[in-house]
C-alpha cells in the first residue's frame, strides 16, 4: 500500500516539472538581451552570420515551435546543448551536481550537529539563561543574510587569520584524478591525504556559511516542538511510570518532536540541492547554483531551463522522502 502511494506521488510530480519548465521557458525569453549578440560579443560580424547562428540555435522560430522542440528533445532524453559553451546540458549539470551535493551534505552535518543539542538543551532548560542565549543566537542567525555572513567568514579566517582558503574546491597546485566528481572521495581514492585535507579546508567556509543559518532555523523548530512534546500526556504518563528522564526525552518526546524539524530540514535540503546561487558564487564553488548564475548572465536558456526542472524535481523528491520519514517517526501517519 505504501509503495502504491509513493508511485502516485511520483506520477503527480510529472505535471509539476512540466509546468515549471514551461514557465521558465517563457520568463527567460522575455528577459532583455539577445543570446546570439552575447555569444558574438564585440566581434565584427555580418547580419547574415547573425541570422545563420540564430537559425542554428532555433531562436528564429516562434515561441510555440521552440517550446515543442524543447519538449521533443526532452522526451528523447536529451536536455539540449548549451548555447554558449556548445556542450550537452546533461554533462554540464552532471559535472556541477557533485560539488553541490558535497556542499549540501557538509551543510546538513554542521546544521544537525549544532541545532540538535542546542535545541534540546534550550527546551529542557526553558526560561533559563541558556534558553535566552539560544533564542538570541537563533534570531541573529536567521536574520543574517548568507552572503554577508560568508563575507565575514572570508575576512576573518582567510584575510586576517590566513587559516582557510577563500574559494574553489581544492588548491590549483594539487592535481586529483576525477573519478566520482566528489572531491573528498576522489582524494581518498587517490590515497592523497594532503589533497584530502586541502579539500576539507576549502569546504569549511561555504559549509559554515550555509550551515549556521540552517542550524539557527532548525534549532528554533526543535526547541518549540520539544517544549510542546514535553507537556504531552504520554510524556507525563511515562514519567509517572518511573521511566528515566533521559529515556523520556529521547524515546518519547524527541521522536515526536522531530516531525516538524524534518519538515523544515526537508525544505532546506531541497533548496541546498538546487544549488545556493549566492554562496556558491561568493566562494567560487563550481556547483549547480554558480552554473545557473553564469547561464543567466549569458542568456543560456537551455541550461537554465534544465536547472529549473532539476530544482522542481529535487523539491518533489525531498518532500516525498520527508513524507516517508513521517511514517517512520510516527506509524499512525499515512501517506
Amino acid at each position: 500500500m505504501r509503495l502504491l502511494k509513493i508511485l502516485e506521488r511520483l506520477l503527480s510530480a510529472i505535471p509539476v516539472a512540466v509546468g515549471v519548465a514551461v514557465l521558465a521557458f517563457l520568463f527567460l525569453r522575455f528577459l532583455p538581451g539577445d543570446p546570439v549578440e552575447i555569444m558574438l560579443g564585440d566581434t565584427q560580424v555580418s547580419q547574415l552570420q547573425i541570422d545563420a547562428l540564430r537559425h542554428e540555435l532555433n531562436l528564429d522560430q516562434p515561441l510555440g515551435s521552440q517550446l515543442l522542440h524543447f519538449f521533443g528533445q526532452l522526451l528523447q532524453g536529451h536536455l539540449g546543448t548549451s548555447i554558449v559553451k556548445d556542450q550537452t546540458v546533461a554533462s554540464m549539470i552532471a559535472g556541477a551536481l557533485p560539488a553541490t551535493i558535497e556542499l549540501t551534505l557538509a551543510t546538513v552535518l554542521i546544521a544537525v550537529l549544532i541545532a540538535l543539542p542546542v535545541g534540546l538543551l534550550s527546551a529542557i532548560y526553558q526560561g533559563s539563561w541558556l534558553d535566552r542565549v539560544v533564542l538570541s543566537g537563533a534570531l541573529l542567525g536567521i536574520s543574517m543574510p548568507s552572503f554577508w555572513f560568508g563575507l565575514l567568514l572570508i575576512l576573518l579566517f582567510a584575510v586576517e587569520v590566513h587559516l582557510l582558503p577563500t574559494s574553489g574546491r581544492i588548491s590549483s597546485t594539487l592535481l586529483v584524478e576525477p573519478r566520482t566528481g566528489f572531491m573528498l572521495i576522489d582524494t581518498l581514492l587517490a590515497g592523497d591525504l594532503r589533497a584530502f585535507v586541502d579539500a576539507v579546508r576549502h569546504l569549511i567556509l561555504p559549509a559554515l556559511t550555509l550551515g549556521v543559518v540552517f542550524a539557527a532555523v532548525l534549532a528554533r523548530v526543535i526547541r518549540s516542538s520539544m517544549i510542546e512534546a514535553l507537556h504531552r500526556q504520554y510524556v507525563t504518563t511515562a514519567r509517572a511510570k518511573g521511566v528515566r528522564e533521559r529515556a523520556v526525552i529521547v524515546k518519547h518526546a524527541l521522536r515526536n518532536a522531530l516531525i516538524p524539524a524534518v519538515t523544515v530540514a526537508g525544505l532546506q535540503i531541497g533548496e541546498l540541492l538546487g544549488g545556493n546561487m549566492i554562496v556558491e558564487t561568493i566562494f567560487a564553488w563550481p556547483g549547480v547554483g554558480r552554473l545557473v548564475v553564469n547561464s543567466i548572465f549569458a542568456r543560456d536558456y537551455v541550461v537554465v531551463q534544465a536547472a529549473v526542472m532539476l530544482y522542481a524535481i529535487t523539491y518533489v523528491a525531498v518532500n516525498l522522502v520527508v513524507d516517508v520519514l513521517y511514517t517512520v517517526l510516527n506509524p499512525r501517519i499515512v501517506l
